[in-house]
């Protein structure tokens, strides 16, 4: 018999920009200060905010994404993910009910909403309500979420950003003519502002004591305007899934046990919890190391890149020419390499002028252009991942382009049809090289992670 799994509450908004990583940040770290051992969850493929979420919580922040692992794993995961215990939150993305927008004709969806998830948990979802400009008119807007669909419970409110209190008077007034209860009221204060960049908040990783401080200060709001009581009694769930397993996934290996390079540090801060994970059931003995200063750890026998913000590093990344070249030696000898947008911008020949390890023909620079979207892609050519024509769900998210191209033996890492019925090829292979712009989630496909760590084995 599956035990009852840790009770969540699921902080929405109804619109991007209402305050949810403040709230949601704060208040795991408010819970956590007040003696509750707090699981962090982010829904969708962010990256960030589960960085923040995680210096909240004191262990990693994780992502609840239905698109990318599928909504059977998420119960699983939510599991996995509040092992000892006794709360979670997770945040939202976007708002409440906006989903994934279908390639093929542009029609939006539930998949991969807040929701969803909420809806699949079982939990209550309290709402962060931006409240400049809103009056009276609220209690609408309440009775709206609270009824548009009956598989999820708006269990409260937070009003962000309240003006004086008698703005407060009027807010409070609104939510008790439509019962919604508020559990918090937060008031309008600039100097919590996190510094941010083009593709969101600037990571934790890469704001160092700053981020420390920053998330110390939503504690320190939340728990003075929060009822941290209420929102302990609301918390809620009813997954009856088993935890999911990394050994289940891909099997027990008592081979040999090859070491993976990891990149981390503030340049590659782009990854999820599982895939460390996934590696190590595999058989893998994962070391991960900064590119800004390390050298590759003894013995690497396959290399992983994942996601960040090389752009912001360039000159600090080309000045350790030591590890370009044992990056360059890695490819040419024909070891399994794996690169995810920014390990794509590292293995071109440049990135906005500085020299990176030339593993792939091409040279990368920084853009006004968004490239953002979940994609349905085919696997178009043999690599240390997948077979030519498995089929991932993807997701891109990046302002850098490939402005010249020379990659002369590699293969396309991907094929898809986009919204305009055209189709795309990207990426590129090359021997054990597997690098492209797409990010995937290992979850969604832990059959590639055991066939990385066997060719690193061999």
């Amino acid at each position: 018999m599956v035990s009852p799994s840790t009770p969540a509450v699921v902080i929405a908004a109804p619109a991007s920009g209402s305050g949810k990583t403040t709230v949601a940040t704060g208040l795991i770290g408010a819970l956590r200060r007040s003696g509750s051992s707090v699981a962090p969850f982010k829904v969708g493929p962010d990256y960030i905010d589960p960085g923040y979420h995680g210096l909240a919580a004191g262990r990693p922040g994780r992502n609840l994404d239905t698109v990318l692992v599928g909504p059977d794993r998420i119960g699983p995961l939510y599991r996995h993910g509040t092992a000892g215990c006794d709360i979670a939150v997770v945040e939202g993305v976007m708002g409440l009910f906006d989903g994934k927008i279908d390639e093929a004709n542009s029609q939006p969806s539930a998949e991969g909403s807040t929701a969803q998830v909420a809806s699949i948990l079982g939990s209550p979802v309290v709402l962060v309500i931006d409240a400049r400009g809103h009056s009276q008119s609220l209690a609408a807007v309440l009775h709206g979420f609270a009824t548009y669909d009956a598989g999820v419970r708006i269990g409260g409110v937070i009003l962000n950003r309240v003006g004086s209190a008698r703005h407060e008077q009027v807010l409070r007034h609104a939510c008790d003519k439509v019962g919604v209860a508020v559990l918090g009221v937060v008031p309008r204060l600039t100097e919590l502002e996190v510094p941010s960049r083009h593709l969101g908040l600037i990571p934790a990783a890469e704001h160092g004591a700053a981020a420390v401080a920053a998330v110390d200060a939503m504690s320190d709001l939340i728990a003075s305007h929060v009822d941290l009581g209420a929102v302990r009694a609301l918390a809620a769930s009813n997954v009856s899934a088993a935890a999911w397993d990394p050994v289940a996934e891909v099997g027990a290996h008592a081979e040999s046990r090859p070491v993976v390079a990891m990149a981390g540090g503030p340049a590659f801060t782009f990854g999820y919890a599982e895939h460390r994970e996934l590696l190590t059931a595999a058989g893998a003995d994962v070391q991960v190391f900064d590119p800004l200063r390390d050298e590759l750890p003894a013995g690497t026998a396959a290399l992983v890149l994942p996601g960040g913000f090389p752009e912001e590093h360039a000159v600090d990344l080309a000045a350790n020419t030591v590890l370009l070249q044992q990056v360059r030696d890695l490819a040419d000898g024909g070891a399994p390499i794996h690169a995810e947008c920014a390990g794509l911008l590292y293995l071109a020949r440049s990135l906005d002028g500085h020299s990176m390890a030339g593993v792939v023909g091409v040279d990368a620079t920084f853009g006004k252009r968004l490239t953002l979207g979940y994609r349905e892609a085919v696997a178009i050519s043999d690599s240390s991942l997948f077979d030519a024509g498995s089929r991932v769900t993807g997701h891109e998210f990046h302002r850098t382009s490939l402005v010249s191209a020379d990659a002369d033996g590699c293969g396309s890492a991907w094929g898809w049809r986009p919204w305009d019925g055209g189709s795309v090829r990207e990426g590129f292979v090359r021997g054990g090289v597997h690098a492209s712009y797409l990010h995937t989630h290992p979850v969604g496909q832990p059959e590639s992670i055991a066939k990385f760590v066997d060719a690193a084995r061999r």
